[in-house]
């Protein structure tokens, strides 16, 4: 099979590969019909991230068909259509009993497929603890609508929920990249006074303006001012950092209130200072760390419902084969990119 392959430090490659096979009671084998390139790929591929192993295939968004599954898999079955949780968990551990799946104590734990072991940017993947890691998407959702379920949409509905976001906020988000967007997308469930969404491409901006025309956009330049102007309290009662760049964790303490929440989703290339003094007397409370997809299932349901639609975020499809144009294209942000979807040569339409 074709998979799209970590070799080295700048270097992925699409390469041949044999077919996974069942090697745990607990896995599953998944027939991609659809993946996505996600920032944390270009991550690896720019050596962010020490624990991913070359040779493995990378992706780790994705959707497909239950191909076979190990004895000890009972949630799904053969044949089902399943979302693949970006997180491999136990389901049993204190973390996962707590909701932190994210920090499950299994040996195969965490953020694994597709940095660890093989991930989804091929035609099929083995999915370990499959029971947990997979999701049947309604009759009704179609692949695209399910894209993004378990991972970026899983970080945003995450970010929104651990935010505490209530009625009566100003929230600001910063970035309005993918994760941006889907963040935006499950603060807007929660139904806050207002929504500020601070980006600096103009595209974004457009993009979010089209599609969610009630939210207020500002630029990094005149966040600040923006925020001060916009909100009742001297500041955003909840930040939401979704952007990761060199300045917007300091934009980002610096526009929200005293006693504000601060929501940090990005995943930094290097560390950010914390400065102490300068912030004394805010009273600032801090969140942190990578998503928690234990509420797939949830996010699911919304999107049966029609309350959550990501589809817009597709703006390009490319066949697996051509995978190399689409990273080119979603690395360099061309031609208004959001996210691609990337489908199987022999299947040109998706669900």
């Amino acid at each position: 099979m074709k998979a799209y392959t970590f070799i080295e430090k700048g270097k992925f490659a699409l390469l041949e590969k044999a077919k996974p096979e069942l090697s745990e009671p607990t896995d599953a084998i998944v027939r991609i019909t659809l993946g996505s390139i996600c920032t944390s790929d270009l991550h690896i591929k720019h050596g962010s991230v020490p624990r991913a192993v070359k040779g493995i295939t990378v992706g780790h968004e994705m959707v497909g068909v239950v191909e076979q599954v190990g004895a000890e898999v009972t949630k799904v079955k053969p044949g089902d259509r399943v979302t693949v949780n970006v997180e491999t968990f136990c389901g049993e551990c204190y973390f996962c009993k707590h909701g932190y799946v994210n920090n499950c104590t299994s040996p195969h734990g965490g953020w694994a497929l597709g940095c660890r072991i093989d991930g989804g940017q091929a035609e099929y993947v083995r999915v370990p603890l499959a029971d947990q890691g997979l999701d049947r998407i309604p009759g009704n959702v179609t692949d695209e609508q399910a894209l993004f379920v378990g991972d970026v949409l899983a970080t945003g509905y995450w970010a929104a929920r651990i935010s505490e976001i209530t009625e009566d906020d100003t929230v600001l988000i910063i970035g309005a990249g993918p994760t941006g967007v889907c963040s935006l997308l499950c603060t807007i469930l929660r139904n806050p006074k207002r929504i500020i969404v601070c980006e600096k491409s103009a595209e974004r901006r457009a993009f979010v303006s089209k599609h969610y025309p009630g939210v207020l956009l500002t630029t990094p330049e005149e966040c600040e001012a923006f925020v001060m102007e916009h909100s009742d309290h001297g500041g955003a009662d909840r930040v939401l950092e979704v952007a990761g760049a060199k300045d917007t964790f300091r934009l980002a303490w610096r526009c929200a209130r005293p006693n504000a929440i601060v929501t940090v989703v990005a995943l930094y290339d290097e560390p950010q200072a914390l400065p102490l003094p300068d912030m004394y007397g805010k009273n600032l409370t801090f969140k942190t760390g990578g998503v928690d997809g234990c509420d797939c299932k949830a996010i699911l349901h919304l999107i049966e419902e029609g309350k959550i639609d990501t589809t817009p975020l597709i703006t390009h499809r490319f066949p697996l084969s051509r995978i190399e144009e689409a990273y080119s294209l979603f690395e360099e942000k061309r031609d208004g990119v959001i996210k691609v979807a990337v489908y199987p040569d022999q299947n040109t339409t998706t669900h």
